[in-house]
């Protein structure tokens, strides 16, 4: 295990000519309020739930978008010389923070703890959409996704598992941290990428009320339905439990 991580940042990363629709969509479905704009350009803002620690971000960036974790710690240095003993890479060093790239190509950033240790309260949508923004999904090409899954649980030391289908792997912090990680194995080829995951009570209606925020229909899985939000980016609505994050205790195989 490398410097314990003592919170998590979920990152949603969106074309900067879209990024105030994209802020006004993921607020309003998850509860929470901008903070003020900051950096160059005023490209980062977090979204401040009404109670508990704040444990989403945006960016706008110049081109594509995704999303990204940001892993909170003590030591930036330590995390960051484990992560390259690990096989990821620097791409920026900044004053106290850094951005890297893991072996597979996904990007990350190690930003310094500031004592965050409470998770945001589920939240209470209309018509039982009880849901919580908890979860990273990794979009990985079949060569990396072995090396991707131990170089995540070798970082962050959490408990590591097999998903409860053959291409996803679940990396899970404990109980008081609030983002989870979800390694999916394409079945073909591309660059490594990232999207949101949002547990829900109840898919469906959740699906309903996104969508009247502006959020479009992609396709549905076995107990997830693809979403685009009203910026372009996409995410998954799962039926995990918004609560503990598990799966609910059915027989259908969840993500």
């Amino acid at each position: 295990m490398s410097e314990p991580i003592r919170w998590t940042y979920a990152f949603a990363d969106r074309p900067a000519e879209r990024f105030g629709t994209a802020c006004e969509f993921w607020t309003a479905v998850t509860g929470t309020k901008l903070s003020e704009p900051r950096g160059e350009r005023g490209k980062f803002v977090t979204l401040m739930p009404d109670a508990g620690d704040a444990c989403v971000k945006a960016q706008a960036v110049l081109a594509g978008g995704g999303a990204h974790l940001d892993l909170a710690v003590e030591d930036v240095a330590a995390l960051v010389a484990a992560a390259r003993r690990l096989g990821a890479a620097v791409i920026a060093d900044h004053a106290g923070w850094a951005v890297l790239r893991s072996p597979g190509g996904q990007l990350f950033c190690a930003v310094p703890w500031q004592g965050e240790s409470v998770r945001p309260p589920v939240v209470d949508g209309p018509d039982g959409a009880a849901s919580r923004l908890d979860q990273l999904c990794l979009d990985l090409a079949p060569a990396v996704f072995d090396a991707e899954v131990t170089f995540w649980s070798d970082l962050t030391g959490w408990e590591s598992h097999p998903g409860s289908r053959p291409e996803f792997h679940v990396v899970r912090p404990t109980a008081d941290l609030p983002v989870r990680i979800l390694l999916q194995r394409l079945g073909s080829d591309r660059p490594a990428s990232a999207h949101l995951d949002v547990a829900c009570a109840d898919v469906d209606a959740t699906r309903s009320w996104h969508e009247r925020h502006g959020a479009t229909f992609i396709e549905r899985g076995a107990r997830w339905t693809v979403m685009r939000d009203p910026a372009g980016g996409t995410y998954c609505l799962t039926g995990r439990d918004p609560w503990t994050g598990g799966l609910p205790r059915q027989s259908v195989p969840l993500r």
